[in-house]
């Protein structure tokens, strides 16, 4: 086992990290950047190194410098958490190029999984159900015409180097694609770095429904069950349970064999989620696969007990997998909010400055995943998320309650927050009865955005 590692992000997820690492006594080193010196996740390590100045592109993003951290203070791994160099597999392979091991997959696997386009054809070939779409790349627009006639409207378009919601467009009908077409490849190119687009035939209101896995380097492999990710504002995940009240045990193993299936196809160790969407039929297609720890991992843990942080370090120590699929079983439910720092009344603009009182939600049943602490000057540079409160109920309804009753303790004034906001999510009605979509936010609330 690993006695030192680095870890190359900030926030939540670097605490998390560390969280872990000090339960299995493995010494921790955080970076940061100089606007984030006074940090929680800096002052929680054993050490902590400054890699550049405010911008990420300057620090979280500095690969010379992170792996130079790494180096200098000893450490013998590098947990990526997610975003910035989770899913990049030039920094896999840098990792391994300094004899630094990347807590992770393999780069092979990370680039293909990271092509949109080319894991949709991987999952095609490994037997995976896909949404049909283009083969490839769309290379012009007379092709993006033809195929999106072929497959009937409405389409999507989608960055095959996408992430984040960005580089999306829903096109309902011919008159619009010409122009969704100028407006995603500019908006891709932006993002990524790459303009290149392919297209799919829309699934009207489908559920998000994602695979937790675990692959360890030796072979071995198992799903953790479904995580719902229909609650959602501009293709950016708001709210996420476990189980999803649409999967059936039959659907659940379907998935699940499906999602492992893919893992073996390209080689995959570490953790990992796949990604479907779930028509009212029953019948799911494969999106994607994220090669990283998610965002809303912690209500896979709530459910199962698996802690999916310290089972990723194991597996990159080269460990065999501790579980088989026998073992894994589906206890209560559990709920997710993501608690942003932005302003629902000004169409969710951003929110910055200090906390002024901050007062955190607890009790039976209740997680708290955040960096920040009364007086924490939030600043602009990052991502707009303070915290994940996550709750556990022995179903869906007292785990509604349990949140509910959360979110009305939870205190934070100085910046305006999305509090309101989702409790305003868990009222509603057709929420609270499992009837969602993708399109819950735009349907079902006011101000949807």
């Amino acid at each position: 086992m690993f006695k030192k590692i680095l870890i190359a992000n900030r926030g939540e997820i670097a605490i998390r990290i560390i969280r872990a690492c000090r339960e299995m006594k493995i010494a921790t080193v955080a970076i940061y950047s100089e606007a984030d010196a006074d940090s929680l996740h800096v002052r929680m390590a054993d050490e902590a190194v400054c890699v550049g100045s405010a911008a990420s592109k300057d620090s979280y993003l500095n690969m010379p410098n992170i792996i130079s951290s790494a180096i200098i203070t000893g450490a013998e791994a590098i947990h990526p958490g997610y975003a910035y160099f989770s899913e990049q597999p030039q920094f896999a392979e840098a990792c391994e190029a300094c004899n630094i091991v990347f807590i992770g997959p393999k780069a092979s696997a990370i680039e293909l999984m990271g092509d949109k386009a080319r894991a949709k054809e991987t999952a095609a070939k490994a037997g995976v159900p896909c949404i049909p779409g283009s083969k490839g790349i769309i290379r012009s627009e007379q092709d993006a015409f033809k195929t999106a006639a072929k497959m009937g409207y409405p389409v999507r378009l989608k960055a095959t180097a996408g992430g984040g919601g960005r580089g999306i467009r829903v096109v309902a009908s011919e008159e619009e694609l010409a122009g969704q077409l100028k407006i995603a490849t500019a908006e891709a190119q932006a993002a990524f770095g790459n303009g290149e687009l392919y297209l799919e035939k829309e699934i009207e209101e489908p559920r998000h429904v994602e695979i937790q896995l675990l692959g360890d380097e030796h072979g071995k492999y198992v799903h953790l069950g479904e995580r719902e990710c229909s609650i959602q504002r501009r293709n950016q995940k708001l709210l996420e349970e476990a189980p999803s009240v649409a999967v059936t045990p039959s659907i659940r193993d379907k998935m699940g064999e499906a999602a492992v299936k893919l893992a073996k196809a390209v080689g995959y160790a570490n953790a990992g989620t796949v990604e479907f969407l779930l028509d009212k039929h029953g019948r799911f297609y494969f999106m994607e696969m994220n090669t990283r720890v998610q965002v809303e991992h912690p209500v896979t843990e709530f459910v199962t007990g698996v802690d999916i942080v310290r089972e990723q370090i194991r597996i990159a120590a080269g460990e065999k997998l501790g579980l088989t699929q026998k073992d894994i079983k589906i206890n209560g439910h559990s709920i997710e909010c993501r608690i942003i720092a932005e302003d629902p009344a000004r169409n969710f603009a951003p929110s910055v400055g200090a906390i002024s009182r901050y007062v955190a939600p607890g009790g039976y049943g209740v997680r708290l995943d955040t960096h920040v602490y009364s007086g924490y000057d939030i600043p602009p540079y990052y991502d707009a998320m303070l915290a994940k409160l996550i709750v556990w109920g022995k179903d869906r309804n007292e785990a509604i309650t349990r949140m509910s009753r959360c979110l009305s303790e939870y205190e934070i004034e100085g910046v305006k927050t999305n509090i309101e906001y989702q409790k305003k999510i868990l009222a509603n009605s057709y929420f609270r009865s499992g009837e969602l979509s993708t399109a819950f936010i735009t349907r079902c609330m006011n101000g949807g955005g």
